[in-house]
């Protein structure tokens, strides 16, 4: 019974010693929290208005997706309105509407991806080969387009293709005997000069993020390449384009995400809102927003965001997977 006694007495100090190792422990690991979170506190303030404005714009419309799935009414309200179920989304797909609104958006998307990539992957690689001190000059030059207001966007297209002033049928295709292009009703040219108008707008920002990937290479690498007799192009093709890879695959990745989503401005002003050009010019966005507040239709235009947001979430999470498969370290999650 003494031997036991004894056994049980030292099993409880040593039980009451981890007890008390514990319990400092979790003192330190509390006093070290709380210093992280004093330290970080300026971050804390600075990240808040980003925060409270992605709650504000992303998260609190959330509940009014129900509307996709309701026959609204203004005098009952969105959670009074009577449930349809699938309805708006039966309609929706039965229009010739649904067809080609997936058809620019996506196509339209796809364009800019691959032509985006090439020219800012391009020019990229150009300038980081310069060396001239009007090299700043360059990179400011065709950054510039991106600050841009599509409202000045649109009206400096006007400026080139309107009919009765325009720069091209006024003062180029006189030149070459031509007749006027009447741009603003031949549906036929306006991929090419959409396509146009974003290349030469939204290359510049990401000409500089692959232009700051580049300058952070290893110069030793080049000069290794070159004393081995490497000419410029093999250094291109065998050095820098592999170790640009995970930049470009992380940036066509996010643009997957998006490819359900068009430039508003780009599809809506740029075109003039002309009619003719309907056919060609109408996105997922422009057709919400004409449903919204142009036919009143707030249904309908939910029940198009809701498939928008939809088929953009499976192809970005497609995409990831398939690049997870060949490139793990590639992935964004």
């Amino acid at each position: 019974m003494e031997i036991s006694d004894s056994c049980s007495f030292f099993s409880c100090i040593k039980k009451g010693w981890h007890a008390m190792k514990q319990t400092a422990k979790v003192k330190r690991d509390s006093k070290k929290t709380l210093r992280l979170v004093k330290r970080f506190i300026p971050v804390y303030l600075m990240a808040l208005p980003g925060i409270i404005y992605l709650f504000i714009n992303n998260y609190m419309p959330l509940p009014g997706l129900v509307l996709a799935f309701k026959k609204y009414s203004t005098k009952k309200g969105i959670w009074g309105s009577p449930w349809v179920g699938l309805k708006n989304f039966k309609y929706l797909f039965r229009t010739q509407d649904a067809w080609i609104i997936t058809r620019n958006t996506l196509g339209y998307n796809i364009l800019f991806i691959i032509v985006n990539v090439v020219m800012a992957v391009s020019i990229a690689i150009i300038l980081s080969e310069l060396t001239t001190r009007w090299k700043k000059v360059y990179q400011s030059t065709i950054l510039l387009p991106h600050f841009l207001s599509t409202v000045i966007i649109s009206y400096l297209v006007f400026a080139f293709l309107s009919s009765e002033n325009g720069f091209l049928n006024n003062s180029i295709f006189p030149l070459f005997g031509k007749e006027q292009i009447p741009w603003y009703t031949e549906p036929k040219y306006w991929p090419f000069i959409l396509v146009f108008v974003q290349t030469w707008r939204g290359v510049g920002y990401n000409c500089i993020v692959y232009l700051s990937t580049i300058l952070g290479f290893d110069r030793e690498i080049y000069e290794a390449s070159a004393i081995d007799g490497a000419s410029k192009w093999q250094q291109i093709r065998k050095i820098t384009l592999p170790l640009l890879r995970p930049t470009i695959i992380m940036l066509v990745l996010l643009s997957v995400g998006r490819i359900f989503y068009s430039d508003f401005g780009l599809f809506y002003q740029v075109p003039q809102q002309s009619g003719v050009l309907m056919n060609v010019t109408q996105t997922i966005d422009t057709y919400v927003y004409r449903g919204l507040l142009e036919r009143n239709d707030m249904p309908m235009a939910t029940a198009a965001g809701v498939y928008q947001s939809l088929i953009g979430f499976i192809l970005v999470m497609s995409a990831n997977l398939i690049v997870r498969k060949i490139d793990p370290d590639s992935a964004l999650f």
